[in-house]
């Protein structure tokens, strides 16, 4: 290499370096999004930015901190076959518009920074199936018929051309039920995962890993079963905790070892009412060493029950990963709970991640399999080209455009009516999040590091700070 080209090279590290270090800014401008229930503004930078000065503080304070607490790894959505299949059936044009809306982090795009996929179907795909389906009566321990075929119609496309556009996207993979010839009562929905087939079931999650890994999708994490108290849906599978302990230690831990696969594995995906399901898992010192933390849904229980897990094993991590909304949704409800809970409580309750479910459903709140679901609502209705975006597209954007993956939650001050969380990302940026949960509008602080700003929000309104 010749001088000035070490040279050239030299200059663009350093630049490289200091645009990764770059100090928060210091010209006083708070930049600003506002989300507001009646539709005024869905998610829109507002034309006159806050600044911070030294006059009269008037409201409540907010006051943000610099001790941080869990990093934070993305906000998204279940991409359910469903929500792949409507996506991959628009028009070329219309789905890569609708790909940099979701996935790009320029201009009006959202960021969506996490997805969470079915290993096999889930309730809203248009059929069940596994990669591995039987006539009945028959078996496959050693898994020669294993296939991913059926999500090479529409998922796995979708996702390299999501992947294009964000090639840093985490997946979190999840089964709603392992191939019916494994389960003792030979069903889609229900039944338990049978002893005799732990080993090949361990086998059947490396071969999807390595599969995906195949066709250029890097699986970041993976459960071992939705919602594995709820055997009640199709497709589904009861999991006791003791179960999932025995599988993990004995099974897919050392599978997964074996094979060099450094895919997470997640402990539970359930509700909130249950922190001793994996609380039980963690207990158990063999199967600890392979688990990289737990995740949870919130149909039932609080959401501090998250703490809870955390406090017992503060090591492992804790991942917030389904929230449904009911069909027609409900902006004003849905946007207050969601936040206020989820984006807000989730965080503060040492979440990683916050996923909606779902991300796409037709006009009819379909496909889903018999006996799924028929009344989730999608964060988006596709309607052939025609997009229609829902409460929980917005409550996805008000955090995932600007708490980047690589982002640590820091302190702000609770405060009553002003549910909020504070971020500091990882270009050294602070942002706040706040909700005006009251039904008129509050003007309230904003400070930092001796510095303050008045802000003010319409009732039930969320403000996304940056700064």
């Amino acid at each position: 290499m010749t001088k000035t080209a070490f040279l050239l090279v030299l200059s663009i590290i350093m630049v490289s370096c200091q645009r990764q270090t770059a100090p928060a800014r210091t010209d006083g401008r708070i930049e600003w999004w506002l989300t507001n229930p009646d539709r005024t503004a869905l998610f829109v930078q507002q034309p006159e930015p806050l600044r911070f000065g030294n006059g009269a503080e008037n409201g409540p304070v907010i006051e943000i901190g610099e001790t941080a607490f869990q990093a934070i790894d993305g906000f998204g959505y279940t991409l359910t076959g469903g929500s792949a299949m409507l996506i991959h059936r628009m028009e070329a044009g219309p789905r890569a518009a609708l790909l940099r809306e979701l996935f790009a982090t320029d201009g009006r795009s959202i960021g969506v920074s996490y997805l969470r996929l079915s290993i096999g179907a889930s309730d809203l795909d248009d059929r069940v199936f596994s990669y591995d389906d039987l006539p009945p009566g028959q078996t496959d321990p050693q898994l020669m018929r294993f296939s991913l075929d059926p999500d090479r119609q529409h998922l796995i496309p979708v996702l390299k051309e999501i992947l294009a556009i964000s090639p840093a996207l985490k997946l979190l993979g999840s089964p709603w039920s392992p191939p019916t010839w494994m389960k003792t009562n030979g069903n889609s929905k229900g039944g338990s995962l049978k002893p005799e087939f732990y080993d090949a079931y361990a086998r059947y999650f490396v071969k999807y890993v390595q599969g995906m890994k195949a066709e250029g999708i890097r699986i970041d994490a993976i459960t071992i079963q939705n919602e594995p108290l709820h055997p009640g849906n199709n497709p589904s599978l009861l999991m006791l905790p003791e179960e999932q302990a025995t599988f993990i230690k004995n099974h897919l831990g050392p599978a997964f070892r074996q094979a060099g696969i450094d895919t997470k594995i997640l402990l539970y995906d359930h509700n909130a009412d249950r922190p001793d399901y994996p609380i039980t898992i963690l207990n158990d010192p063999e199967a600890r060493k392979y688990v990289d933390g737990s995740a949870f849904h919130l149909y039932a229980g609080p959401i501090e029950a998250l703490s809870k897990v955390h406090d017992a094993y503060p090591d492992k991590n804790l991942y917030f990963t389904e929230q449904w909304i009911g069909a027609p949704g409900d902006l004003r409800g849905d946007l207050g709970w969601h936040v206020r809970t989820l984006i807000v409580g989730a965080m503060r309750n040492w979440a990683r991640t916050v996923l909606q479910w779902n991300l796409a459903a037709d006009p009819r709140q379909q496909p889903h399999t018999e006996g799924g679901c028929d009344r989730c609502l999608g964060a988006l209705t596709i309607d052939g080209n025609t997009v229609t975006r829902n409460p929980a597209y917005y409550i996805v954007a008000v955090a995932s455009k600007f708490v980047r993956p690589g982002s640590v939650r820091i302190t702000s001050s609770v405060v009553e009516k002003l549910p909020n969380v504070a971020f500091r990302t990882p270009d050294h940026r602070r942002v706040l999040i706040v909700l005006n949960d009251e039904a008129a509008a509050r003007t309230f602080v904003i400070r930092h590091g001796g510095r303050h700003a008045t802000a003010s929000l319409p009732p039930g309104a969320v403000g996304t700070y940056i700064w």
